[in-house]
C-alpha cells in the first residue's frame, strides 16, 4: 500500500485529489499537506492526516516524509498564471526552489513524484493545433517559465538519480467544487457559478478563443493512473499532454444555454489574460498518453455542462 503525500492539498487540484486518493488507497495512507494559510476545513480536515507542509522548507518536508513513510510525493505547490505574474519571485521560489527541494528528498528516499506541468508550458511560437507532445517550448509568463523548467528538472532526476518523477500537461481545469484561484481558464468555472445563480456573465477572454480545458474528474483521473501505470510502458515522463475538449466562450455559453435558457454573457476582455490565452495552444495532441499509459477522458463538454449546472444547483448556491 502507497504511503501518499499531497503537498499543495488544499489548493484547486490538490483538495480534490486527496480526498480522491483517499478514496483509493485509504485515509490513512494520504497525507494532506497545507501552508499555514490555508488549512485543511470540513471533510479533508476530518478524514485523514494533515501536516504544515512548505517546499521551500526542506526539513519540514523531510519530517513528513520520514514520520509517515511516505513513498509518493504529489508536489502541487505553485502559483497560478495570473497571480504568478503579479508575483514572479514568488512564482519561482514555490515552483522551482521548492521543486528541487521535493525531488532532493524523493532521490534520498526512494520516493516517486508527481509534479504537474500545463499548457501554459508552451508559447507564442508552439504549433497550436494539436500541439506535439515534442514541440518548441518558449512560454512568455513566468508560469510558463516554471512549468517548462519543472519538466526539465524532473527528467533530469529520472536520468541523472533514478527517481521515478512522472507529469501531466494539465489543460485548464473545470470544477464543480473547488472555486477558482487566480488562472486564465478561470472563466470557464465562473461561468457556470454566474449561471445557476441566475446572474449575467462578464467574460474576460474574447470571442474565438480556444483553450483545451477539462473536468475535474477527468484530471484526477489522469495524475492518479499515469502513477500506477507500467513504467516499462513510459518513453516520455515529464510531461504527458493530456487532452479532452478544446473551446471558445461562445462554445460553452451556448452548451449552457441548453439547460438554462435565459443565461446572458457579455464580453470585458481582461488584456492580461487574452495576452496569456493567446500564447497557449488552441488543443493538444495527446497520442503518446494514451499509447503509452491508456490515458482517455470521460467528459466532454455537453456532458461536464450537464453535470456541473446538476452539482451546483444541488448545493444552492
Amino acid at each position: 500500500m502507497k504511503n501518499i503525500l499531497v503537498v499543495g492539498a488544499t489548493g484547486q487540484i490538490g483538495s480534490e485529489l486527496t480526498m480522491e486518493l483517499r478514496t483509493r488507497y485509504g485515509n490513512d495512507h494520504v497525507v494532506a499537506g497545507y501552508i499555514p494559510t490555508a488549512a485543511p476545513q470540513g471533510e479533508l480536515r476530518d478524514s485523514g492526516p494533515s501536516e504544515v507542509a512548505d517546499v521551500t522548507d526542506p526539513n519540514m518536508i523531510l519530517e513528513i516524509v520520514k514520520k509517515y513513510k511516505i513513498d509518493t510525493i504529489y508536489n502541487l505547490a505553485a502559483l497560478l498564471s495570473v497571480v504568478a505574474e503579479s508575483k514572479p519571485m514568488l512564482a519561482w521560489n514555490v515552483g522551482i526552489n521548492g521543486l528541487l527541494n521535493i525531488l532532493e528528498i524523493a532521490r534520498q528516499n526512494n520516493c516517486s513524484v508527481f509534479t504537474p506541468s500545463s499548457i501554459g508550458s508552451f508559447g507564442p511560437s508552439t504549433p497550436h493545433i494539436k500541439t506535439p507532445q515534442d514541440t518548441i517550448q518558449r512560454p512568455c509568463t513566468m508560469y510558463g517559465v516554471t512549468k517548462v523548467t519543472t519538466e526539465l528538472l524532473s527528467d533530469y532526476y529520472f536520468n541523472k538519480y533514478g527517481v521515478d518523477t512522472r507529469a501531466v500537461r494539465f489543460p485548464g481545469i473545470i470544477s464543480n467544487v473547488t472555486p477558482p484561484g487566480g488562472g486564465t481558464t478561470d472563466y470557464a468555472v465562473d461561468i457556470y457559478y454566474s449561471a445557476v445563480k441566475g446572474e449575467k456573465f462578464i467574460c474576460p477572454i474574447k470571442e474565438g478563443t480556444f483553450m483545451d480545458m477539462m473536468y475535474m474528474p477527468d484530471a484526477l483521473n489522469a495524475a492518479i493512473s499515469l502513477l500506477e501505470a507500467d513504467p516499462s510502458r513510459l518513453v516520455h515522463r515529464n510531461a504527458f499532454n493530456i487532452a479532452s475538449m478544446s473551446f471558445a466562450p461562445e462554445n460553452i455559453y451556448a452548451e449552457i444555454k441548453k439547460n438554462i435558457p435565459n443565461f446572458e454573457m457579455v464580453y470585458d476582455v481582461d488584456p492580461l489574460k487574452q495576452a496569456i490565452a493567446d500564447s497557449w495552444p488552441d488543443s493538444l495532441d495527446d497520442t503518446c498518453a494514451r499509447q503509452e499509459w491508456d490515458w482517455k477522458p470521460q467528459f466532454n463538454l455537453e456532458s461536464m455542462t450537464t453535470d456541473m449546472i446538476e452539482k451546483l444547483k444541488a448545493r444552492n448556491l
